[in-house]
């Protein structure tokens, strides 16, 4: 008879859960296709500190069931027989929610705790024997039962998604998104908006919704709508490739009725002009089923352009998709679709780990902060007298150009990327065309070397300029080196995938959160192959206080404001708002005249080119976000405190589980968990200390000594006299080793390879000195607990 007492969780789910499953008989889950053990659906949050990233832990079910791969039913979650059965159910039910599972169970191994999430469910909880687990028809169901499916219903929401063998499959939450748009597409709902922060596969999403209502023969014809040429080209290369022939891009207004799924710019399909809104060639119902990318634009006012065309196709399924959805008196996105059916948020894109996380440099300039007013009677450099009235940041690069402001902006960004990556991609958003490029010119004067060595090193990518728009592909290509820094206003705000975005520059004033959200997205991709892992964000122009917006959903890791003299690397430590806001969707971005008309020539410039007065830094600040994603706002040192009291609230409580643990690094790891990094304590503290003094120091104010007084203070007290000479000389080696590289070195057995260590012979030969492995590693404990005895 098993003792249930004597076995570890992972026992428990072995020899009782999975056997429970898999009855072997009819109802029984299929453990290759309908179960999933162990089963991690996030990949952890990056936590950055300095350079430094990490990643937190993974979110993990010990059992997630489903009816079908694309149709997940149920979380178990399973604790030793310690534990009472219902001991895993809050834990199961925080899962359940993020997974969007009906139901949940939790158990120790002596019977299962069910938990129904369905509507109406009762009993909500109840105990089961367990050899009595439901099976996956009962739970299906059930399930059916509560949505009141009908057999075409329930054929249309259980189509399998698209899977091409390849191993890529939806994330958790690009299922949730799926599944209940089909869902409620399938019971009958015509209307549907899906929120969804950038770089979390919006258009993936989509096509696996296309595919599913298309194979299923519920939408036969389908419409999607985007607002940029590169967006319909790169969705139809990527992820829409597997419609193959039956897609077809709508381009030079030409109309082909034979195809199935269509791809189209609304600037393609409509126009001023009855005679240019071709979308009108196809009847009212030609489309069963319209998708609407980025529809914060242009279909959220009544009269856009893509509302005439939505409105045209009433009788279609429509679908809007954003990552920003706008409300405003005049404007609504949930007006028009209804509340979202499903939000998966850049703040909840960040904590799973999907998402880069960023720190934001302030920047604050004294001519923006303190205005400037000129003397009666200054002239720019064009010769026009300068309107005597105080400017300030509204005004800069719109009403008046600073040259030396330009410089300083371009000598920053330059300092940055000398002291990280001269090579990382960079987007600098400017206030106006004429800005981006004089930001251009600095940032080449800033960089002579490399703007020398290849004339792409940094590129003005504007609406109007052709030459920088055909540079596009290759700022955003992770493989192509060039460009490295981009200078625009808008063209790039939206819709460029740049996985490999580094450093993003504002130096343009953005009332509006849309546009914030969008330019923020530019950044959030991950992309681990090249190393990208969070980003960086510049503010010039205080942009980023829009972070304390209600309406923002994911704070920084750190907001830094340096001094004049201070480096612009973080260290590991208005007039009336602008309510207008710019049709970020117009590429040609007109530009006003420089100077103003008059009868016999221009009477006044539009804006102020003036070259001699100096600029210096007011501000400059970092701000972090710590491991659970909240701003924090204290010094790396403080938040280190707080971090280590988490888990040790007392001296005494760390000393004890620090001599207690026979892998010290295991306390390390669980510390690094809290947002805990030694790496850039010890570029303040200092790096000559044991990681044990790091924490002693700055948790309980403890004196440090450095690893070399540690391991002399134990070759003074000639502790190892009962071993004989050639072990003494080991151990001696060793504290050297711990001098040179810390206490993970001497735990390590492959330390025994490197000189002077294998002087002493092979690893066998210097164990044995010891009289055999066990009392080895006794030494090395005695010689640990010598290191730290007293040590605080």
């Amino acid at each position: 008879m098993i003792d249930k007492k004597q076995l570890t969780e992972a026992d428990i789910r072995t020899k009782f859960i999975t056997p429970a499953l898999d009855k072997d008989k009819q109802g029984s889950w299929d453990l290759m296709n309908q179960l999933k053990e162990e089963h991690y659906f996030t990949d952890g949050r990056v936590i950055v500190r300095g350079q430094t990233c990490r990643r937190g832990k993974k979110k993990r079910a010990d059992y997630v069931l489903y009816y079908k791969l694309n149709i997940p039913l149920a979380v178990i979650e399973v604790k030793d027989n310690h534990h009472s059965v219902g001991d895993g159910m809050q834990q199961a039910l925080e899962y359940a929610e993020i997974l969007d599972l009906p139901f949940v169970y939790s158990s120790n191994g002596d019977a299962f705790l069910e938990h129904n999430r369905l509507p109406g469910a009762d009993p909500v909880e109840r105990e089961i024997p367990l050899d009595q687990f439901p099976s996956p028809d009962e739970l299906w169901q059930r399930c059916n039962a509560a949505k009141g499916y009908s057999q075409r219903q329930e054929a249309v929401a259980t189509f399998d998604y698209y899977d091409d063998g390849s191993g890529k499959k939806p994330r958790y939450y690009q299922i949730n998104a799926i599944n209940r748009t089909v869902d409620a597409i399938a019971r009958g709902r015509d209307r549907l908006l899906l929120v969804m922060a950038t770089g979390t596969g919006k258009t993936f999403t989509a096509f696996q919704i296309i595919w599913r209502l298309w194979k299923s023969g519920t939408k036969k014809r389908i419409l999607f709508l985007v607002d940029r040429n590169i967006l319909a080209d790169q969705t139809k290369t990527n992820d829409f490739k597997p419609f193959g022939q039956a897609m077809t891009k709508i381009t030079n207004r030409i109309v082909d009725k034979s195809y199935e799924i269509y791809l189209s710019l609304y600037q393609a399909v409509t126009g001023s002009e009855d005679a240019l809104n071709i979308y009108k060639q196809f009847s009212p119902t030609f489309f069963d089923l319209i998708i609407v990318d980025e529809c914060h634009r242009g279909s959220a006012a009544d009269d856009a352009a893509w509302r005439q065309v939505l409105e045209y196709f009433s009788s279609a399924t429509q679908i809007g998709l954003t990552a920003t959805p706008k409300e405003t008196k005049d404007v609504s996105n949930i007006h028009y679709f209804g509340e979202p059916i499903y939000t998966y948020s850049l703040r909840q894109g960040i904590n799973d780990g999907f998402l880069a996380p960023y720190k934001v440099i302030r920047i604050g300039l004294d001519k923006d902060l303190d205005g400037w007013r000129p003397e009666i009677g200054k002239l720019d450099k064009y010769g026009f007298e300068i309107e005597d009235r105080e400017y300030n940041l509204r005004d800069m690069d719109r009403n008046l150009v600073l040259k030396k402001r330009t410089e300083l902006v371009a000598a920053r960004i330059t300092e940055f990327l000398e002291a990280t990556n001269r090579y990382a991609k960079t987007i600098v958003f400017c206030e106006n065309i004429d800005h981006a490029e004089r930001m251009r010119q600095a940032l080449v004067n800033a960089n002579p070397d490399l703007a020398g060595e290849n004339s792409k090193y940094v590129m003005r990518i504007t609406g109007d300029n052709k030459v920088g728009k055909d540079q596009l592909d290759n700022f955003i290509d992770p493989e192509s080196t060039y460009p490295v820094i981009a200078t625009t206003s808008r063209l790039m705000s939206t819709g460029v995938d740049a996985q490999t975005c580094h450093l993003i520059v504002l130096d343009k004033e953005i009332k509006s959160m849309t546009e914030f959200k969008q330019i923020i997205g530019r950044g959030t991709r991950i992309n681990e192959d090249y190393g990208k892992l969070f980003f960086t964000i510049m503010d010039f122009r205080r942009a980023t206080a829009l972070f304390a917006d209600p309406d923002f959903d994911g704070d920084p890791v750190q907001i830094y404001e340096p001094e004049e003299d201070e480096s612009v690397v973080p260290p590991d430590d208005f007039n009336e708002p602008e309510t207008e806001e710019i049709d970020d969707s117009v590429l040609g971005e007109p530009e006003p005249p420089p100077y103003g008309p008059g009868e016999e020539g221009p009477v006044r410039p539009m804006r102020y080119y003036v070259d001699d007065v100096p600029v210096h830094i007011a501000t400059e600040r970092v701000q972090y976000l710590n491991a659970e994603g909240r701003l924090i706002t204290e010094s790396l040192t403080d938040y280190s405190r707080k971090a280590v009291h988490k888990s040790f609230a007392t001296l005494s409580d760390f000393l004890q589980t620090w001599n207690a643990a026979d892998k010290k690094r295991v306390i390390l790891e669980e510390l690094a968990e809290q947002g805990l990094f030694l790496e850039e304590l010890a570029q303040q503290v200092g790096r000559d200390y044991d990681p044990f003094d790091l924490i002693c120091h700055i948790a309980y104010d403890q004196p440090p000594l450095t690893r070399r007084e540690r391991a002399d203070n134990v070759k003074k007290r000639s502790l190892f006299g009962k071993y004989g000479e050639q072990a003494r000389a080991v151990l001696g080696a060793l504290l050297d080793k711990y001098a040179d590289n810390g206490i993970q070195t001497v735990q390590s057995m492959e330390i025994l390879t490197v000189d002077p260590l294998r002087g002493f012979g092979t690893p066998i030969e210097i164990v044995n000195l010891f009289g055999g492995k066990a009392e080895y590693r006794t030494a090395i404990r005695d010689l640990e607990n010598a290191l730290y005895t007293n040590a605080a």
